[in-house]
């Protein structure tokens, strides 16, 4: 029986019930909502936190430069946040400095936001010594690279001119910096006194002498975003408040509540039962029922799931043998298997990033992957024919190799058809082995692998995000690739002027960069969400998380 069929009592019942559940007004007018977007909260500390849960209530707690905003017709746009205006000069020796005059502001308890906040939020991205998954979002800011060698991060070009006045140096024209970089929850600004004052208290609070994270009481925390926390049931729920401080105001939701599911079937038992009315992500079975749909298309996600080539292991160094490898992958049995919404990748670069105001980059650049049925015997002779090119007549001479996965999700299967394949076009003896994320973290980070199916995730909504970490010395290149060409291209982007030279240098390094074998994009993957039909001006980034500080209820 289909979770969203239920008997016709149990639907009166939730009728007459409407006026006391999620989603309602009270008696002045103001909406309280209730939604889940995920498992729980992983960490309200910026710069660590990668799910979309923790990203989606960050963002409704702080306030960065920039901010993403409902566009009135199903998208989104950015829109001034902290920054009450932006000033770009483009220096004689090809940096860009951006200029931002922060509007009058106040933190929850009162104090002031001052551009001395985001100097520390972005210093403490960029040390090294924090470990941040995404501290490579700030390497396009001058003295990125010094400023990790040295351990002084006030080489980093980020300063506070004044109280109000925060100056920002890129290397180059990084077109993409104020709608990805200052939207970020990783670039938010931050209290240094209240992270070392939480930090203490949650020092003193352990029993086992560890500490707690600062985070630990979202009720603790400063903030300077539309909301504030009222109550945390870790696990369960966060119950957010409109901050009376908020420098614009609040005319969404006056009550925000999240709730956490252990996943998508229970979250849809939460949506089905009208106990939240916003739900993400979406089962199996009700996308299958959406996807019957002739008006709805998954809303791409920003990744392609790919095979890594450790282009500096024995094995693997030899381009001949990587590109008979990524002959034989059939696609379309690969994404047959990830899901409903998945699709064979035509590119590195997923549907869904721009080319430009109105054109996709993966429509203009079509697709440079042949992922046609018929064609598939032909390119396993070719493959066969690369491979005793390369010295090996038979696969087997290659040895035993390994091929890691992250074990969740459909990633087993996928890993367990994509290791037959290799054996039964070339004879390639290939094992499939699930670690976890962690695992699969310091493999790459050191190098200990031959193989490896990840999920590329783009830190940003451009091309170029998905082909900036492959240039030679880029910190994370864990796939040893070196190619000049490639290099001079991703430099030349980085401070190309002309928008449309941009993106031809883009297409081209994306065609050099899969030509090289250096790795083999399998398969995208879309998504969905539900927002009662009552309701409107949710909005979902492209990167993932949700903005429902603008919900109201839809005019009749």
């Amino acid at each position: 029986m289909k979770l969203w069929k239920r008997a016709a009592a149990l639907l009166l019942s939730a009728v007459l019930c409407a006026g006391v559940l999620t989603g309602c007004a009270d008696s002045e007018g103001d909406v309280n909502l209730s939604v889940c977007v995920g498992s729980g909260i992983s960490t309200l500390d910026p710069i660590y936190a990668e799910d979309i849960s923790s990203q989606t209530v960050l963002v409704h707690l702080y306030e960065n430069l920039m901010k993403v905003v409902p566009d009135g017709v199903g998208g989104t746009e950015v829109a001034n946040g902290m920054a009450k205006s932006v000033d770009v000069e483009e220096n004689y020796d090809g940096s860009v400095t951006y200029t931002f005059r922060l509007r009058s502001a106040r933190w929850s308890d009162g104090e002031s936001v001052r551009a001395e906040d985001f100097v520390y939020a972005w210093q403490r991205l960029a040390d090294p010594a924090s470990f941040s998954p995404y501290a490579a979002l700030l390497s396009v800011v001058r003295g990125y690279e010094e400023a990790r060698a040295a351990g002084d991060m006030s080489l980093l070009e980020v300063t506070a001119k004044n109280s109000t006045t925060l100056v920002v140096t890129l290397n180059g024209n990084y077109d993409w910096f104020l709608r990805e970089v200052c939207t970020s929850p990783a670039t938010m600004p931050l209290r240094q006194d209240v992270v070392q004052r939480l930090k203490e208290a949650g020092m003193q609070a352990s029993s086992e002498g560890k500490g707690l994270p600062w985070w630990n009481d979202p009720v603790m925390l400063v903030t300077n975003g539309p909301y504030l926390a009222s109550a945390y049931q870790p696990e369960t729920s966060l119950e957010l408040q409109a901050s009376e401080r908020y420098h614009s105001g609040q005319l969404g939701p006056k009550t925000l509540t999240f709730r956490f599911a252990e996943d998508s079937e229970a979250a849809w038992e939460l949506y089905d039962s009208r106990e939240v009315d916003a739900v993400w992500s979406l089962t199996e079975e009700r996308l299958a029922e959406l996807a019957e749909e002739d008006d709805w298309v998954p809303v791409p996600k920003l990744s392609t799931y790919s095979v890594l080539y450790n282009c500096g292991s024995p094995v693997l160094e030899d381009a001949l043998i990587r590109q008979a490898m990524a002959q034989v992958i059939d696609r379309n049995a690969l994404a047959e298997l990830a899901g409903v919404t998945a699709s064979a990748a035509e590119g590195l670069v997923p549907s869904g990033v721009p080319e430009n105001q109105e054109e996709d980059f993966r429509t203009v650049g079509g697709p440079l992957l042949d992922n046609d049925p018929e064609q598939y015997a032909l390119r396993c002779q070719e493959a066969a024919e690369l491979l005793s090119n390369a010295g090996y007549d038979q696969g087997s001479a290659l040895g035993e190799l390994e091929y890691l996965y992250v074990d969740t999700g459909n990633n087993a299967a996928v890993a367990e058809e994509l290791c037959r394949q290799w054996k039964s076009a070339l004879g390639i003896e290939v094992v499939p082995k699930g670690v976890t994320a962690q695992e699969m973290w310091d493999a790459l980070r050191s190098g200990a692998y031959t193989l490896a199916g990840v999920d590329l995730e783009a830190p940003g909504n451009d091309a170029e995000c998905f082909l900036m970490d492959w240039t030679s010395d880029s910190q994370d290149n864990v796939i040893a690739y070196e190619n000049s060409a490639y290099d001079t291209l991703m430099s030349i982007i980085a401070s190309a002027a002309d928008g449309t030279a941009r993106m031809g240098c883009l297409h081209d390094a994306e065609a050099l960069l899969l030509g090289d074998y250096a790795l083999s994009p399998l398969y995208t993957m879309g998504t969905g969400w539900e927002l009662r039909e009552s309701l409107t001006g949710g909005a979902r980034d492209a990167r993932g998380w949700f903005d429902f500080s603008a919900v109201v209820p839809r005019s009749m």
